[in-house]
């Protein structure tokens, strides 16, 4: 495991160490590239969400690891980006805010279908059963990877659809095809592996491999230790060859700026 690009801080209130604890763990494995991708501070309406970075640690976050990045240049590749979910109502709003920062890249990590406000709506790892929420969360997810901003689409399998399998099949195949379609991998997600969540699950990443959908890996850091995660990786490298999907030693990190639309 040589590269991930899905590590957390301190920041967004449910990770923990320092951030260079996270840079000389991943030396110390002797991996070639880090990426930061911490929850983006989304401006909703004023809201502040209690598991995202707020807007006033955005400039220590860039310094930080600005810094650190100059510190370490000889013995690591780091990237500076966000993971963010598509909230169609605020997303340009969240682009103009990143015009003020040097932003590498965003992963698309869809926790809420519609939003995290309204209290009716879902957070997607909670298991539910209405074919017409899988439909939504399918559809929402694939108006933000046709936006062109995200470098890739992190834990793609989160939704915890108990429904049956053909229903499951008929809408997560749109969004193996949009990925597809658009050249946009999907993580095999390093957290879900090491906490033994719903995800990843294999009637998913059948589905992927089945359309020919490329896969990386992603650690989700939230402590330095889970950066260097080769117990995971090889997990994920299993899922991968079990299900037919190539997995990239490496992705393709893009700059979001001036992506909408493309």
């Amino acid at each position: 495991m040589l590269c991930s690009y899905h590590t957390h801080t301190y920041r967004c209130h449910h990770a923990q160490g320092e951030d260079e604890e996270y840079v000389l763990r991943a030396i110390d494995a002797g991996m070639t590239e880090l990426g930061f991708a911490d929850h983006v501070p989304y401006p909703m309406d004023g809201f502040c969400s209690k598991f995202r970075m707020p807007l006033t640690d955005a400039a220590g976050y860039f310094e930080s690891l600005t810094a650190l990045r100059e510190k370490y240049k000889e013995q690591i590749k780091i990237y500076i980006g966000f993971e963010a979910e598509y909230y169609q109502r605020w997303f340009e709003g969240l682009l103009r805010i990143l015009e003020d920062y040097p932003c590498d890249y965003l992963i698309q990590g869809q926790h809420f279908l519609g939003n995290e406000i309204d209290p009716k709506e879902r957070y997607m790892s909670k298991p539910f059963e209405e074919e017409s929420e899988l439909e939504r969360y399918v559809l929402q997810v694939c108006e933000g990877l046709r936006t062109g901003v995200f470098s890739y689409l992190a834990h793609p399998d989160i939704a915890n659809f108990i429904g049956d399998d053909a229903t499951y099949r008929k809408h997560m195949s749109l969004l193996c095809r949009t990925a597809k379609q658009l050249d946009i991998p999907l993580e095999i997600n390093g957290l879900g592996i090491r906490t033994e969540r719903t995800y990843p699950t294999l009637r998913f990443w059948k589905l992927a491999g089945e359309i020919g959908c490329k896969a990386v890996f992603g650690c989700d850091a939230h402590a330095p230790e889970d950066v260097w995660d080769a117990a995971s990786y090889e997990t994920a490298k299993k899922i991968a060859n079990d299900c037919g999907l190539q997995l990239l030693e490496r992705a393709d990190l893009h700059p979001p700026l001036g992506k909408i639309g493309g």
